[in-house]
Parts: structure tokens; sequence; C-alpha cells
């Protein structure tokens, strides 16, 4: 039998994900929900650029100031990493501007066709969210999880 020890799991987060790429935080719609075998951006729905959101959604650095948190946990034989704060302002009208609202996060690569970019994580904001102008949605510690089953 074979696994990772959580020294392995941490240490696979930090290096892909702190290890200077650069990947997306998008927002989709509840059209396509991402699953498992999602594997590109172009599979799911984004919603509608404007009003302070931006196609392709916010760049992160793969540093510890995009990924601020990592952890090992021998507690619960697992690591996570979080992101930072995610901050869209709705500015000049509701965001999304048209369309159904934000429904999931995504991570993806930075891929320079949008279409192609692979999806690494999703998070599932549980209803469509729709924020008014001038408000903000902001997406606190968005944590992904290694662990073993």
């Amino acid at each position: 039998m074979a696994g990772l020890t959580n020294k392995g799991k941490f240490r696979i987060l930090e290096k892909y994900y702190r290890g200077g790429d650069t990947f997306n935080a998008a927002l989709v719609t509840s059209a396509v929900a991402p699953v498992a075998d999602t594997n590109t951006f172009g599979q799911l729905t984004e919603i509608a650029a404007g009003n302070g959101y931006t196609t392709g959604g916010l760049a992160l650095t793969g540093n510890a100031i995009d990924f601020d948190v990592i952890t090992e946990d021998d507690v619960n034989d697992r690591a996570f990493i979080q992101t930072k704060d995610l901050v869209w302002t709705a500015a000049g009208g509701n965001l999304p501007g048209s369309g159904s609202g934000a429904r999931y996060l995504v991570l993806t690569d930075n891929n320079a066709t949008i279409a192609n970019r692979e999806v690494l994580n999703y998070w599932d904001l549980v209803s469509d969210r729709v924020v008014s102008d001038t408000q903000a949605l902001t997406l606190q510690n968005s944590e992904f999880r290694l662990n073993e089953v």
C-alpha cells in the first residue's frame, strides 16, 4: 500500500501554489456546475464581465502573499492552503451586470486562451450571488485540502 505523508501533502501544495506561477480566481454561474471531471474553463459559464468584474477573474501569484495560509495538519492527516481574501466591488451597476449571479468560484491556471485554462479547484457559493452597485463580494480564506481517502 502506498500513501502520502502529511509533510508530502504540505510540500506538494507549497511547491505548486507558492512556486511563482500565476493563477486566476474566476466566478461562474450555475448553468454548469464544476465537478471533479471538469478540465477547462471553457466547460463552464463565466459571469458577465463589467461593473467590477473582468473576464478571466482576478490574477493570483503563486507566493505567500496570495496563498497566505498553508498548514500541515497531523491531527486530521491532511494539508491545506488558503487564498488571500478575494474581493470584487460592483461599480456602475450590479455585479454581474447581466445574467444570473455567481454560484461558483474556480481557480485556474493562467493560459493565455481563457477557455483553455485548466480548472484546478472550485468552491460552491451555495446560492447565486448578485452584488449591488458600490457593494463588495468578498470571499475570505478560500481553502482547499489535500487528503487521502
